[in-house]
């Protein structure tokens, strides 16, 4: 379920002291409930995903995150001079001292995002190209009948003129044929897991 900004901007999440400066894109519910211990199963989760290179279910997500590598591929918008460490100076350089020596997160492998920060509550990854400056942000929360579920926030930085255009022309498409796929991924994945997760 898509929420509004409110539902993260309101939230006492440490983003919000290093990423002020970008603008909170989409915010979900994800279909994950579970207890106050669970959130490292679904960072577990999430770092599958992302390092395995999962790009959603179903034709029309799959096509679209096809179409997006082509026109990345063929206009340079991914290279890796464009990423962040070269172009784009990292989130971690923006850490208070207290997330800067606590865990960094997970390895994400060859995807383009890499991890920032992790707590008990919140994990933040960024990627970054020539169109934007992006963070992924999870975090656990209560779910208001006893139980907790995972957040999903989009932040991001256009890129100029050019940036701005981008994510306008992409949102039709995230929201008709890439969320609703991710969403049902992640929450048959989620599914699919319990019993490792009642195991311990």
């Amino acid at each position: 379920m898509r929420l509004p900004r409110t539902a993260h901007a309101e939230r006492p999440w440490r983003i919000h002291e290093i990423a002020g400066d970008f603008t909170v894109e989409d915010v979900w519910a994800l279909p994950t409930p579970g207890g106050p211990d669970d959130f490292v199963w679904l960072v577990r989760q999430v770092t599958d995903g992302v390092s395995g290179g999962v790009n959603g279910e179903g034709p029309v997500s799959r096509a679209l995150f096809a179409i997006r590598w082509r026109l990345g591929k063929l206009l340079g918008w991914d290279k890796a001079d464009a990423g962040v460490g070269s172009r784009l100076p990292s989130l971690r350089d923006r850490l208070p001292e207290d997330l800067r020596d606590g865990p960094r997160g997970p390895d994400l492998g060859a995807s383009p995002f890499t991890s920032v920060y992790l707590t008990d509550d919140e994990w933040a990854s960024e990627m970054g190209n020539k169109t934007v400056h992006g963070v992924m942000h999870i975090g656990w929360v209560p779910d208001g009948s006893g139980g907790y579920r995972g957040q999903m926030a989009v932040l991001v930085k256009p890129n100029g003129f050019f940036g701005t255009a981008y994510m306008a022309a992409i949102k039709p498409f995230r929201y008709i044929g890439v969320y609703p796929a991710l969403m049902r991924s992640i929450g048959r994945e989620w599914q699919a897991n319990a019993a490792k997760r009642k195991a311990g």
